[in-house]
């Protein structure tokens, strides 16, 4: 069986099904590695935890941008030590959300540029999260960004955007919004976006795709992903597969 990576997965935030029925089912559906990424500072600890204690789990560590409130330029230190492990591969979920909150969009540029210049400092990946915000969250990247690998997790914008990040050298990751009926923007990315340069995720427990839409999701479900864009793409399910798998191996040094 060609295997995939889900390399965005709240793995701790799961609820309705228990962390191991959530790896059976994964392993069944041919996911073979999972990347949880970190949303509260307060669940650092937790996220190291479940990549130690499970062998095809690895932890991001960062703060998301609408979990800002009471940040203390500590947590970079705690960030710092904690991604000693070897399980740790990547700095995320981080970045910029004018969506919910625009009353602190400064103090979120701060947290951004501080959390993207400690992966460099780490020589780690960066998993960035960008909703309402594409051009503040360019010109950061842009501006600050000294060679670490970015991933543009649950990618929103248009394929023109799509075009100016690659040319950046990004990579584009999309989820179950791409299986929308109503989303035909993602599914343009989907076409124009490079195999080479693409990478499949779930962001469970959220935005499961069709047919679960509105329920939670889990990693196995990123199965579906890799169909529809396969089928968008006009290429083979296998064909994506490899080709994700490939890109998040060579990423996040798998």
């Amino acid at each position: 069986m060609v295997m995939l990576v889900d390399t965005h997965s709240h793995l701790d935030m799961l609820k309705e099904i228990s962390i191991e029925e959530a790896l059976q089912a994964a392993k069944e559906a041919g996911v073979e590695k999972i990347l949880n990424p970190t949303a509260y500072a307060g669940d650092l600890e937790k996220v190291c935890e479940l990549a130690e204690k499970y062998e095809n789990i690895y932890g991001m560590l960062g703060v998301h941008p609408s979990e800002i409130d009471g940040w203390s330029d500590d947590l970079l230190d705690k960030i710092r030590e904690l991604a000693k492990s070897d399980k740790i591969v990547a700095i995320g979920e981080i970045g910029l959300d004018y969506h919910w909150d625009k009353s602190n969009i400064e103090l979120q540029k701060e947290i951004f540029i501080k959390q993207l210049k400690l992966a460099n400092e780490l020589g780690l990946p960066v998993s960035v999260h960008e909703r309402d915000a594409h051009k503040d969250c360019f010109d950061i990247l842009k501006q600050h960004n000294k060679g670490a690998k970015i991933v543009l997790h649950c990618f929103s914008g248009s394929a023109e955007f799509a075009r100016e990040c690659l040319k950046e050298g990004w990579y584009i990751a999309l989820g179950g919004v791409v299986t929308f009926k109503n989303a035909p923007k993602t599914k343009e990315v989907a076409k124009v976006v490079p195999l080479d340069r693409l990478l499949v995720e779930t962001d469970a427990p959220y935005l499961a795709p069709t047919p679960f839409r509105g329920s939670e999701n889990q990693p196995a479900y990123v199965r579906l992903v890799a169909e529809e864009i396969a089928r968008l793409k006009e290429v083979s399910f296998e064909e994506v597969a490899i080709a994700t798998t490939n890109n998040a191996t060579k990423i996040f040094n798998l």
